[in-house]
């Protein structure tokens, strides 16, 4: 159990969200960076999609109730616990009383607080994660406030010890706040000009302070022009996807999208590289490289098959660890 000492009303409880609830007009949400909240898991014995508090609002803070192990991923942080410093991307067990800082990143954006067993949350719509559009899921379908206790799950896996393991690699993070990002053309990529098209592929685009857990709105010195007037009924989007309203500048859909809109689409950032862009500072520049189908289904291929090893990994130094 732990008690939240300060904290924000943007940082909730999340897992891999409600994909399967899109049909019913209920955004997916989840992780923003859902590698690193899979590393948290995994470093703890978990399901990979098991709550654990997304950071996004520094500095967090919070205090062990009792002997309990967690672990830090995603955003690089620089925490402490007890003012002894904590990697990135680690795994251990703090005693009844020690307080977790975690300041704000010197790289990345989004930090993830995992709790051996998952926090113990109602699942709601098939799902712990926190909506704050819909109200539910989470705490009461908010932040978790300051001075709330939250539990912990049942786990029969070892606690990872005092001193702790972790990752020698961790989920990749943008450097200097420059992040390429690979995309698919969407249904109206061809009713855009040949010049915005290629201005699109080409030219750097920043991740202006418009951004949050529904949409990053983008700015850059070419707005993005439709060949010829087009209206579009509502239709379904989700995140990743890529619309040019009329200003002309991108707005790219995250975890919260709305579930549907009308604006013309360009592109769909491929599922393995939002996180990439979640994890992008206020600020930062982005550029959109083109990948093929068969080239973003190996992306996600060979991203599984390292998460299948890093379980393997993990369980053997586990093992270890206890002979």
């Amino acid at each position: 159990m732990i008690e939240i000492l300060s904290t924000s009303a943007l940082n909730t409880i999340q897992d891999f969200g409600r994909p399967h609830a899109l049909h019913m007009g209920v955004s997916r949400g989840g992780a923003m960076d859902r590698l690193a909240i899979a590393h948290a898991n995994i470093l703890l014995g978990n399901a990979r999609d098991a709550a654990a508090l997304e950071i996004a609002f520094f500095p967090f803070r919070a205090r062990f109730v009792e002997r309990t192990a967690f672990s830090l991923t995603g955003a690089s942080c620089a925490a402490q616990l007890d003012g002894r410093p904590i990697p990135s991307n680690w795994a251990m067990t703090a005693e009844a009383g020690q307080v977790l800082v975690v300041p704000a990143p010197t790289c990345g954006a989004w930090a993830y607080f995992g709790i051996r067993g998952g926090l113990d949350v109602p699942v709601v719509l098939g799902a712990r994660g926190t909506d704050l559009k819909g109200g539910f899921g989470g705490v009461d379908g908010r932040a978790p406030e300051k001075g709330r206790r939250l539990k912990a799950g049942c786990s029969s896996v070892p606690p990872p010890g005092n001193g702790g393991f972790g990752l020698v690699r961790g989920a990749v993070l943008p450097e200097d706040d420059h992040t390429v990002l690979r995309v698919l053309p969407a249904a109206e990529h061809e009713a855009f000009t040949s010049a915005s098209r290629t201005a699109f592929g080409e030219l750097a685009w920043q991740v202006t302070p418009r951004a949050n857990r529904t949409g990053f709105r983008m700015d850059g010195r070419d707005a993005l022009r439709l060949s010829r007037p087009l209206t579009l009924m509502s239709h379904g989007i989700v995140p990743g996807t890529v619309q040019v309203p009329p200003d002309g500048m991108p707005i790219i859909q995250m975890a919260d999208a709305n579930t549907c809109g009308g604006y013309p689409k360009i592109a769909t950032v491929i599922e393995s590289d939002l996180r990439l862009l979640a994890q992008t500072a206020i600020g930062g520049s982005v550029r959109f490289v083109p990948v093929d189908e068969a080239g973003a289904i190996a992306v996600l291929r060979e991203e599984a098959r390292a998460l299948d090893c890093l379980e393997a990994d993990v369980e053997r130094l586990r093992g270890g660890l206890l002979d």
